[in-house]
């Protein structure tokens, strides 16, 4: 077996040369008359170049196969090898990267366990995020999933820079909204997942996250690349924490945004995260509040769905999306929605029932035309969102 990858040069590199260099000097680099008797052994783990091609913006696309025998079927040993020393030498960018389906780690849960666990099958799921994003209490937590659990909403996540910090520690937060949850299954028989940020020293998140599954959480967020792939791929081999992960992209700009240097979104957020065992996925919408690329985000969602990892499309996201978002999509997608729902004018419940609302109506076919609505909570998403 052998994992291929994509490096893209600029106009003016030597992209069959620098191929050459990256094939041999992150794996076996050379070796002189002393280790002839070697040769075998040594060749068994050298990488090839297997194509150089130009694109229409006159980059190379240079091809490296490296043998799956030099890594350890996790993320870290991967990255080390096909860009470790040599994303120190200037011009090159990872642009792809093709796994054999075997590498790394299928998600837990994914789209069907998530499904299952919400006990929704038949459309794109719902979920929002606390907003303000610090100063609130932990009761200040519970009171806010109140109001958009009894509204319908699938899913609730903490904000990506929420730790565990004394204006609301992690467990008190989780105790709070235990309690809602529970009522809410008492009540309705929903499951509303909520996705509790995991945080901590690597000495101490993993057991952080056991204490948190076993007090309750249905749910974790994980800010994979601040805290680290492997952080991700011990919490996906954990028996003990038996829920599903959702990864957030925080630091993705600082390895992807560069034209020419670090590694694709695509890369980062799709293929990298489908192998380490995330369940689903946040990243930003090309139609959101941060720039981003369509073709990016596709191949995001399809090397995601490949894994049956949940596309979760975020940043932005307002009920006058939802007819795009869905032709884009279909139904196999969380809409993430910070803003869209909780600075909804007549407040987050309403927010919830305008995704319900333009869901039911893009369903029937009708028209998202402002003239055209009735008065209600997507009208008044549209009045202040506008659509697309």
């Amino acid at each position: 077996m052998s994992i291929e990858v994509d490096y893209r040069f600029p106009p003016g590199i030597e992209a069959q040369r620098q191929a050459k260099v990256i094939a041999v000097g992150q794996t076996a680099g050379t070796w002189d008359d002393r280790f002839v008797h070697r040769e075998d052994s040594l060749k068994r783990h050298l990488a090839e170049v297997v194509s150089v091609e130009t694109d229409e913006q006159g980059y190379s696309i240079a091809r490296v196969r490296f043998p799956e025998l030099n890594v350890e079927n996790d993320i870290a040993s991967l990255l080390t090898m096909i860009f470790g020393k040599y994303s120190l030498a200037g011009a090159a960018k990872v642009v792809g990267v093709h796994l054999p389906q075997t590498y790394g780690r299928m998600p837990k849960v994914g789209i069907t366990g998530i499904r299952e666990r919400v006990g929704v099958r038949d459309r794109p799921l719902i979920m929002a995020i606390y907003k303000p994003a610090l100063g609130l209490s932990a009761e200040d937590h519970a009171a806010i999933l109140e109001q958009v659990a009894d509204a319908g909403l699938d899913i609730i996540k903490d904000d990506e820079i929420m730790g565990d910090l004394a204006v609301a520690p992690t467990l008190k937060r989780l105790e709070a909204c235990r309690r809602v949850l529970d009522e809410v299954k008492a009540k309705t028989g929903r499951t509303v997942l909520y996705a509790v940020n995991v945080t901590g020293t690597a000495d101490k998140l993993i057991e952080k996250a056991r204490l948190l599954v076993r007090e309750g959480a249905n749910a974790l967020l994980l800010n994979v690349l601040t805290y680290g792939f492997s952080v991700l791929e011990a919490l996906a081999a954990d028996p003990e924490i038996n829920v599903p992960i959702f990864a957030h992209p925080a630091f993705a700009g600082a390895m992807c945004a560069s034209a020419d240097t670090g590694l694709a979104y695509s890369v980062v957020l799709g293929t990298l995260m489908a192998h380490g065992g995330a369940d689903a996925v946040l990243y930003p919408a090309h139609y959101g509040s941060l720039p981003f690329d369509l073709q990016e985000e596709q191949k995001i969602r399809d090397n995601l769905r490949s894994r049956n990892v949940f596309p979760v499309p975020s940043a932005g996201i307002h009920p006058g999306i939802v007819p795009k978002a869905i032709a884009d999509y279909g139904k196999d997608v969380i809409l993430n929605a910070g803003t869209g729902i909780m600075e909804h004018p007549d407040g987050a419940a309403a927010g919830v029932r305008a995704f319900f609302e333009a869901l039911e109506r893009l369903q029937n076919g009708r028209s998202f035309e402002l003239e055209t609505l009735p008065a209600g909570a997507l009208r008044r998403a549209i009045e202040k969102w506008g659509k697309l």
